[in-house]
C-alpha cells in the first residue's frame, strides 16, 4: 500500500517539509550555495515540486522558493521517482547513488550538483519524521 493516498496528501506532507527547510537558517543556506533549481517529479501519486535556490526568494524570511505543480522555471536538475521512494529517502533509508543505479530515482541534469547537495540535506532525515509526528502521522514514520 502506498504511503500517500493522493496528490493532496503528498503535497501537504512533503510541502510541510519543504516549507520548513526553505526558512531553516541551518539547512537552507547550504542548499542555496548550490545555486540550483531542482524539480522533483513524483508518481503514485503524481506531484511536482520545484525548489528554486538559484534566484532571490519571494517570501520574506525564506532562503529559497518552493512551487507545486507545473511551472515555467527551467530546472537545472530533474529528479523523478515514485512518491514512496521520496518518503523513504527523506527518512534517510534510501542511498541516492544506489537508487540512481537501480533506476528507482531518475536524474536529469548534472549529477555532481545533486551529490554536492547531499551533505546539506542530511539534517532533513531527522526533521522529516519529526514533522510527521507533529502532524499526527506517526503511521507514516519508518522505524527500520
Amino acid at each position: 500500500m502506498p504511503f500517500f493516498k493522493d496528490e493532496a496528501e503528498l503535497r501537504q506532507i512533503l510541502g510541510e517539509l519543504y516549507d520548513r527547510v526553505k526558512c531553516d537558517p541551518q539547512i537552507a543556506p547550504r542548499i542555496c550555495e548550490g545555486r540550483i533549481v531542482i524539480q522533483f517529479r513524483y508518481d503514485e501519486p503524481h506531484g511536482v515540486a520545484t525548489i528554486d535556490a538559484a534566484h532571490p526568494p519571494t517570501q520574506p524570511g525564506a532562503f529559497c522558493d518552493v512551487f507545486w505543480g507545473e511551472v515555467d522555471l527551467k530546472p537545472d536538475v530533474e529528479m523523478s521517482m515514485k512518491a514512496d521512494i521520496a518518503h523513504q529517502f527523506w527518512h534517510g533509508k534510501i542511498n541516492l547513488m544506489t537508487a540512481l543505479a537501480r533506476r528507482q530515482i531518475i536524474a536529469k541534469g548534472p549529477i555532481p550538483k545533486i551529490l554536492k547537495l547531499l551533505p546539506a540535506v542530511e539534517p532533513m532525515y531527522t526533521l522529516y519524521p519529526r514533522i510527521l509526528r507533529e502532524m499526527g502521522r506517526e503511521d507514516l514514520v519508518l522505524t527500520r
